[in-house]
C-alpha cells in the first residue's frame, strides 16, 4: 500500500517540543549581509576523500562569469551530532520549522523515499544504516524532512529529532512499493485490466491477442517514474525558493531507466484496434460537452489509450537533464542511496502486478543494460550537483559514512558580485591554492533583476506594515480550510468524513442531522458493514448506523434520539477486519430569527466522479482528486436564499474557474446546496471552494493530484 504519511510525520515531528531544557548559549556567529548582489557559497575541500579541516579565507579564489571576486566573510563549519535527543529544540508549529529552515546556520537535509523504486525488503534494510547516518550528521542547528513520490514538497515539515524519522520508519518499515503483486494505485490496476497479459491461443476460432502483452506493464513503469521525477523536481524548486545555502537530498532508490519517446507502444493492437483519443460526449446532468465516459457500465478505455499516447511520448532523459540544472541553480545536491546493495539483476523473475498469463522473462543481457541505466542514473545524479552516490555495494553503512564526513565540514564564503543584475545564469568557480585538494562547492546562481528587487524592496515593505483585521481574519479563514489537507497525504484502510448540519422536520423546526462517509481503501474491499456511533461530549452515545456490505464508498445517515446542542461531536466508524476512526465535528448553531445556520458550517459531503468510479458519482472521505475527474460538494444548508460559489486558489485569490451551483430538496426535510466543479482546467495544488449565502460565508479546501 502506498505510504503516503507526511501529515504523521508532522505530527510527530512537532510532538515532544514543550517542556524541553533550556539550551545554553551559543557564541556569537559571523553575520553575512543579504545584500542584492550578495552571494552565498558552501565550499567543501577534501584531500584524498578526507575533509580538509585548516585552510584560511586567503586559501580561496572565487571567480564568477571569469571575473575574481573579493571574498568578504569567512567561516569554517564543522559540524557535530546534536547530542542526546531529548536535547535538540524541536519547532512547536509548522510555520516555526520552516523560519528555522531559513536560517543560514541551519543544513536541511530531506530524505526522499522513492516508494515506486523500492520493494518491501529493501526498505525495512535501509532503515537502521539511514538513522544510524542521520544521528551523525544532524547537528544543533540542522533540520530534515522527508518526502516521497505522493507528497507535494509544500507538505514537507522539517525537523530536529531524527527519533520521529526512526519510529517513522520503523512503524512503516514497508513504505516500497517496487514489485508489489497488487497495485496499490487504481490507475496502475485500470492499466492492468485494458491491457492484460494473454495467452496464445489453440485454436484457429480464437483471435490472438498477445501482441498487446508487456503493454500494462511499461506503461505502470513509465507512469511511476515520470511521478517520481516530477516529485523531485517539485522538491528542488521548493528548496530553492526556500534558501540559498546548500541543501542536501538522501533519495533513497533503485535509480530509473529515464524513458524515451517509444512508437512502438502507440501501436494498432489486433483486439483493441488504434488507440485514439477520449471521445466527446454530452453530459446528461449538465447538456454540457465532456471528454468522460457518459454511458453507465462502459469501461474507461479510451482514457487507457488516451494515457499510453501520452506515456509513449514522455522523454524523462530530458526532464532528468532539466532537473540536474535546476538543481545546480538552487544549490541542492543528491546523495542517492540503492538500498539493494550489491545487486545481480534488476527485474523480478515474474511481475505479478499484471493480471493475464505470466509475462515472459527478461532477457538476462536486457536485465544487465536496465540495472546498469539505473546506476548510472544515480552516479550521474550525484556527479553533476556535487554530491556523493551509495551504489553498487553491500555496506551501506560504510557508503553512509562518507556521506558524513562529506557533510560535517565545509566553508562558508560570501562575497558581493561585480556581475550586473541581469536575470542570467552566473557561473561560479572555486579554487584553493594548496596542492592537491579538490573543491566542490556550487556552479552558479541565477541572478535576479533590477525589476525583480525593486519590486521585493516593496513588497518586503507591504509585509512590514501591520495587516488590517479584514486581512488578518481572511488569512486565518484561507489557512483554516486548507488545514486538513496535509491528513490525506498518507494512505489508509479506512478513512472517514462527517458532517453536521440541519434540516426541517414534518413541523418545520430545525432538527440536527449528521452524515458519516467511509471509504475503504482501493485493493481492499470490506466483505461486512461499516458501523457508525456518535458521541456526545460526555461520551454517551447519542446514534447510531450501518451500511450495506460490499460497498466501498458509503454513506450513513444519523439522527439523535435525544435533544442536541450546538458544539463539538465525535463519530467513531468501524469496519471489520480494519479499525476504527474517530472524527469530530462542529454542529453551528442555528440562527431562529434568520432560518438559517450560524456561519461556520459543519462540512461537506464530498462527491467524486471519474474512471476509478466507473462514471458514477460516489461520496468520498478523500479530498485528493485527479484532474481526470469532477467533485461535487453537499452541504445541509435549510435557508432558501441565493447560493452563490466560486474557485479560489491557496492564497485566497479567485480564479477564472466557473463552479454551479444548485440546491436539492430530500424527502427527510433536507436541503441541500451543492457546488460542481470540473477539474481539468487546475494544475496539481490546493484550492478552495467558496461558497456564499448572505453574511455565511464557508471555505473548504481541497486537493488536486498528479
Amino acid at each position: 500500500m502506498t505510504q503516503r504519511w507526511c501529515a504523521l510525520l508532522a505530527v510527530l515531528a512537532l510532538a515532544g517540543s514543550q517542556n524541553q531544557p533550556p539550551q545554553p548559549p551559543q557564541p556569537p556567529q559571523p553575520t553575512f549581509r543579504t545584500e542584492a548582489n550578495y552571494v552565498r557559497v558552501d565550499v567543501f575541500p577534501t584531500k584524498d576523500g578526507t575533509p580538509v579541516a585548516d585552510l584560511r579565507q586567503d586559501d580561496f579564489e572565487v571567480v564568477e562569469n571569469g571575473a575574481p571576486q573579493k571574498i568578504e566573510q569567512f567561516e569554517h563549519i564543522v559540524i557535530r551530532a546534536a547530542g542526546p535527543q531529548e536535547t535538540r529544540i524541536e519547532p512547536n508549529t509548522v510555520a516555526e520549522s520552516r523560519a528555522m529552515a531559513e536560517s543560514s546556520r541551519a543544513r536541511l537535509f530531506v530524505v526522499f523515499l522513492d516508494t515506486y523504486h523500492v520493494d518491501i525488503s529493501d526498505s525495512h534494510r535501509i532503515r537502521k544504516p539511514l538513522i544510524d547516518a542521520l544521528d551523525r550528521v544532524i547537528g544543533q542547528d540542522d533540520m530534515v524532512a522527508v518526502m516521497t513520490p505522493e507528497m507535494s514538497a509544500r507538505d514537507i515539515v522539517f525537523a530536529r529529532k531524527t527519533t520521529t524519522i526512526d519510529g517513522f520508519l520503523t512503524r512503516y518499515w514497508h513504505w516500497g512499493e517496487r514489485n508489489r503483486m497488487i497495485p496499490p494505485d487504481p490507475e496502475d490496476e485500470q492499466y492492468g485490466y485494458c491491457y492484460p497479459n494473454e495467452t496464445k491461443p489453440q485454436g484457429s476460432q480464437q483471435r490472438d491477442c498477445t501482441d498487446q502483452n508487456g503493454i500494462a506493464a511499461e506503461m505502470i513503469d513509465r507512469r511511476h517514474e515520470k511521478r517520481s521525477l516530477d516529485a523531485l523536481q517539485d522538491l528542488v524548486r521548493y528548496l530553492h525558493g526556500l534558501r540559498e545555502e546548500r541543501k542536501a537530498i538522501l533519495a533513497i532508490t533503485n535509480g530509473w531507466l529515464l524513458y524515451r519517446p517509444n512508437q512502438n507502444l502507440m501501436r494498432p493492437l489486433r483486439c483493441k484496434g488504434i488507440p485514439t483519443g477520449p471521445t466527446v460526449g454530452i453530459d446528461p446532468r449538465t447538456g454540457r460537452l465532456t471528454t468522460a465516459e457518459t454511458r453507465p457500465g462502459v469501461a474507461p478505455n479510451a482514457s487507457c489509450d488516451t494515457d499510453r499516447m501520452h506515456l509513449a511520448q514522455l522523454d524523462d532523459w530530458d526532464q532528468f537533464r532539466q532537473m540536474l540544472d535546476e538543481a545546480n541553480h538552487a544549490n541542492a545536491s543528491f546523495y542517492p542511496v540503492d538500498p539493494r546493495g550489491l545487486a545481480a539483476f534488476d527485474t523480478p523473475i515474474m511481475r505479478q502486478d499484471v493480471p493475464g498469463a505470466a509475462p515472459a522473462m527478461v532477457p538476462l543481457n536486457v536485465d544487465r543494460a536496465m540495472l546498469a541505466g539505473r546506476l548510472t542514473s544515480l552516479r550521474t545524479l550525484a556527479e553533476a550537483t556535487d554530491g556523493l552516490a551509495i551504489v553498487d555495494s553491500n555496506d551501506l553503512a560504510g557508503g553512509f559514512r562518507r556521506v558524513v564526513a562529506d557533510l560535517s565540514s565545509y566553508y562558508l564564503l560570501g562575497y558581493y558580485s561585480t556581475g550586473k543584475l541581469d536575470g542570467k545564469f552566473h557561473s561560479i568557480t572555486v579554487r584553493v591554492k594548496r596542492p592537491g585538494v579538490q573543491v566542490r562547492a556550487r556552479r552558479g546562481y541565477l541572478a535576479a533583476t533590477t525589476a525583480e528587487v525593486t519590486a521585493a524592496a516593496a513588497a518586503s515593505a507591504n509585509t512590514n506594515a501591520a495587516p488590517s483585521a479584514e486581512a488578518a481574519a481572511e488569512a486565518v479563514a484561507v489557512e483554516g480550510a486548507l488545514a486538513p489537507l496535509p491528513g490525506y497525504a498518507r494512505e489508509m484502510p479506512l478513512r472517514a468524513d462527517l458532517v453536521a448540519g440541519w434540516r426541517r422536520g414534518s413541523d418545520g423546526r430545525p432538527i440536527p442531522g449528521f452524515w458519516v462517509v467511509g471509504e475503504f481503501s482501493a485493493g481492499t474491499p470490506p466483505s461486512r458493514a461499516l458501523d457508525a456511533t456518535i458521541l456526545g461530549s460526555s461520551g454517551r452515545t447519542l446514534a447510531r448506523g450501518s451500511s450495506e456490505s460490499g460497498a466501498r464508498n458509503v454513506l450513513i445517515a444519523l439522527a439523535p434520539s435525544e435533544p442536541t446542542e450546538p458544539g463539538e461531536y465525535t463519530v467513531r466508524v468501524r469496519g471489520d477486519g480494519f479499525g476504527t476512526v474517530s472524527v469530530r465535528v462542529k454542529l453551528p448553531p442555528f440562527d431562529e430569527a434568520q432560518g438559517r445556520p450560524a456561519p461556520g458550517a459543519g462540512g461537506a459531503v464530498f462527491i467524486r466522479r471519474g474512471q476509478t468510479t466507473g462514471n458514477k458519482e460516489v461520496p468520498t472521505a478523500d479530498r485528493r482528486y485527479r484532474r481526470s475527474e469532477q467533485l461535487r460538494l453537499e452541504m445541509p444548508m435549510p435557508e432558501a436564499g441565493a447560493v452563490t460559489a466560486r474557485l479560489l486558489d491557496r492564497t485566497g485569490k479567485p480564479l477564472a474557474v466557473p463552479v454551479t451551483v444548485a440546491s436539492r430538496d430530500d424527502s427527510d426535510g433536507t436541503r441541500w446546496q451543492t457546488a460542481q466543479l470540473a477539474l481539468a482546467p487546475l494544475a496539481p495544488a490546493d484550492y478552495i471552494i467558496e461558497l456564499t449565502s448572505g453574511t455565511n460565508r464557508t471555505l473548504i479546501g481541497f486537493r488536486v493530484v498528479p
